[in-house]
C-alpha cells in the first residue's frame, strides 16, 4: 500500500511540473457578468495582477460585454432585437447595477459614493488604469453577434481585441491561473 501510494504521489508531482513548465506567469479571466461589484472585482484583481508582474488577459463575454461599451458611441442600422439588446443593456461602466441588493440603483449609488469617499478609484478608473498598465482585453465576438453590439460601439482601450473562444483558451492554456467572473 505505501508503495502505491509513493508511485501515485510520484505520477502526480511529474504531471504537475509538466504543466507548470508549459505555462507562464499569467492570469487568464472570463468576464461574464456585467454587474458593477463583479466588474469592480475583476478590474482589481487585473492591476493587482500586473503590479505583481503578472500579465493578465480579460475575455469579455456575454452580460460583460455591456461593460465595453461606450456610451458616447451610437451604431444606427440595427435590427429590431439588437436595438431591443442595446436598449435593455446599460451602456458602460456607469450605468452597471450591483448583482445583489441594488435598491433602484441606490446600492449602485452607495458604492460609488463611498468609493469616491474613500479614494477607491471608479471602475471607469479602473478600466482606463488597467489599459496604461496592459491589461489585455478581448471581447467575444459571438457575444457581440449575438445582442447585435458592433466593434464600433466599444470603448477605446489600447490593444482591444475582437476574437472568439479559441482566442481565449490558446491564452488559458499558457496560463497559471484562470478565473471565471459570473
Amino acid at each position: 500500500m505505501d508503495d502505491k501510494i509513493q508511485d501515485q504521489l510520484t505520477q502526480i508531482r511529474e504531471q504537475l511540473s509538466q504543466l507548470q513548465a508549459g505555462s507562464k506567469n499569467k492570469l487568464s479571466m472570463i468576464v461574464f457578468s456585467g454587474e458593477l461589484d463583479k466588474l469592480i472585482a475583476a478590474f482589481n484583481i487585473a492591476t493587482g495582477a500586473v503590479a505583481s508582474g503578472i500579465e493578465v488577459v480579460l475575455f469579455f463575454t456575454f452580460w460583460g460585454t455591456s461593460a465595453m461599451r461606450d456610451p458616447q458611441k451610437k451604431v444606427t442600422g440595427k435590427n429590431f432585437f439588437s436595438r431591443l439588446f442595446g436598449w435593455m443593456l446599460p451602456r458602460g461602466s456607469d450605468k452597471l447595477k450591483l448583482s445583489k441588493k441594488n435598491f433602484a440603483g441606490l446600492g449602485s449609488w452607495m458604492i460609488r459614493t463611498l468609493m469616491k469617499q474613500k479614494n477607491i478609484p471608479s471602475l471607469a478608473e479602473m478600466i482606463d488604469l488597467s489599459g496604461k498598465m496592459g491589461v489585455k482585453i478581448y471581447v467575444c465576438e459571438m457575444s457581440m453577434n449575438l445582442m447585435g453590439f458592433h466593434r464600433e460601439e466599444m470603448i477605446d482601450y489600447p490593444g482591444l481585441k475582437f476574437c472568439g473562444v479559441a482566442t481565449y483558451l490558446a491564452e488559458a492554456r499558457e496560463s497559471k491561473m484562470q478565473l471565471f467572473i459570473a
